[in-house]
């Protein structure tokens, strides 16, 4: 079932082909099958679409944001009524477990309910007298075209966390999607279309790096949302303010989990076998390495070991399994490059996932799940973000040893903590210096309404997604002083 019909750029309100002669297969990473092929875009492509863009915003920034919020609602419906539909199209070219898969679109639909509530959001703020008949008030108004930049592992939800915000607050967008599962993010196009969104408000430009470069480098694009790996996270960070651009650029993460004595042990093991192995590890939430205190260590080492040993692989659209195959074959190859490493560093292998196979699909990149142990900052496996269902066991004495060790890696993007202790958890929150943090929780993924982002290697900028920072990264604050 090969499929060589290319993916269509969105510009101006209509699907056009690339001006470019290069694509790249779009493949379901579990079968094998083709499912179309992506066109790699450059610098034509992104000025016709951010052209387009910049003809929308006159009349788009003039809608009234109760107006605006209006579409918001009408796509929210939209989106709601195609969960399902949405869960298989993702499903077939990411590879995730379906119930992933819904989680993924329900979590993208939040941001698109909370943008709904512009009307409120955008308010400014007034005070009478700041002097003798002399008052002041502010105003947030959109600053022009802005431009995302989204990986492949969320290809729904993370666009959805840039693009409504930026166009609820007026100003118009161009997205360039993950060139490896740009597939149903098209559908959530057509169905903003459907919605009412102006031509030319929201636009989709395919591409590699050299479409990401051209959007980066446009005098128009007032700013750059990007997720990404932290290497590069830094440089879209640098290139872009360089040019005078805001920019939020999201990076990777290495992230540790705590687990004292105190803990309960049964949630403590369904959580963290869900954050290490869920997604197959391809998120940047998922945990890496579990830190047991003192006698917790034997304790989550045995229950980790029989829990990650009993998962299952599979393809979501046949059957229920626990998670599915890697995004690619390119990528398959660097996580078994990772477990070589850590091998080879001295890491103890107590469960080894190279040789996973499912029987049906002999095509799938898959990687079973993969346990080392005595991991910690000073190996490769323990520092270094891998994208992958590996992960990593370390004991240590102390509550104060497990914050040392956390405090020694070079990404904050988040960290949880299981016990039963107020004051433990507290400990960790005021210490650890990671800006998402888990009480008892194996994934600590913020709520729309809240900002999501992390610190040290794991972002750059200052203003993160969702919530308040993201109205205040797509508006900009106008301050009245009148006299009358």
């Amino acid at each position: 079932m090969t499929k060589d019909v290319s993916v269509a750029n969105y510009i101006g309100g209509e699907w056009v082909a690339s001006s470019g002669s290069e694509t790249l297969p779009v493949s379901n990473p579990a079968t094998g099958e083709r499912l179309g092929r992506v066109p790699l875009s450059g610098p034509e492509d992104v000025g016709a679409a951010v052209e387009a863009a910049k003809r929308a915003l006159p009349a788009w920034r003039a809608t009234p944001a109760a107006e605006r919020a209006r579409v918001l609602f009408r796509l929210k419906t939209l989106l709601d009524r195609s969960l399902e539909d949405l869960a298989a199209s993702l499903a077939r070219e990411h590879g995730k477990n379906l119930e992933e898969c819904r989680g993924e679109i329900r979590r993208g639909i939040e941001n698109v309910e909370h943008a709904c509530g512009i009307p409120t959001l955008m308010l400014g703020s007034t005070l009478e007298d700041i002097a003798p008949g002399i008052d002041c008030e502010t105003f947030l108004q959109p600053l022009g075209v802005f431009a995302g930049i989204t990986p492949y592992n969320f290809p729904v939800m993370i666009p959805l966390w840039f693009w409504p915000y930026a166009v609820a607050t007026g100003n118009t967008f161009v997205l360039k999607p993950s060139e490896q599962d740009p597939l149903t993010h098209q559908t959530v196009v057509e169905l903003a279309a459907e919605a009412g969104l102006p031509e030319g408000v929201l636009n989709v430009v395919h591409g590699a790096r050299d479409a990401a470069a051209a959007l980066i480098e446009h005098d128009d694009v007032r700013g750059i949302s990007f997720v990404g790996s932290s290497a590069v996270a830094r440089q879209v960070y640098a290139g872009a303010a360089a040019r005078g651009k805001r920019v939020q650029a999201l990076g990777g993460a290495k992230n540790y989990l705590v687990v004292l004595p105190d803990a309960d042990y049964d949630l403590a093991t369904d959580a963290i076998l869900s954050s290490l192995f869920g997604s197959a590890g391809q998120r940047c939430l998922a945990g890496s390495v579990v830190v047991g205190v003192a006698d917790a260590y034997p304790e989550m080492k045995e229950r980790l070991l029989d829990g990650a040993a009993s998962l299952s692989l599979g393809y979501a659209l046949d059957g229920d399994p626990f998670m599915g195959p890697l995004i690619s074959a390119a990528h398959r190859e660097r996580v078994l490059g990772y477990i070589e490493q850590g091998i080879s560093e001295g890491a103890r292998l107590l469960l080894d996932g190279r040789d996973a196979t499912v029987k049906k699909y002999p095509k799938g990149h898959w990687v079973g799940p993969t346990l080392f142990d005595e991991v910690g900052p000073d190996l490769v496996v323990g520092r270094e973000e891998i994208f992958g269902p590996v992960g990593g066991l370390a004991g240590v004495g102390s509550l104060n040893e497990a914050l040392e060790v956390i405090q020694r890696v070079g990404y904050g993007n988040m960290t949880s903590i299981f016990t039963t202790s107020g004051r433990a958890a507290r400990d960790i929150r005021y210490h650890a210096g990671i800006s998402m943090l888990g009480i008892n929780i194996g994934v600590a993924a913020p709520m729309a309404f809240f900002p999501f982002g992390g610190a040290k290697g794991s972002f750059y900028g200052d203003l993160k997604a969702q919530g308040r920072d993201a109205i205040e990264f797509y508006t900009d604050k106008r301050v009245v002083i009148s006299r009358w």
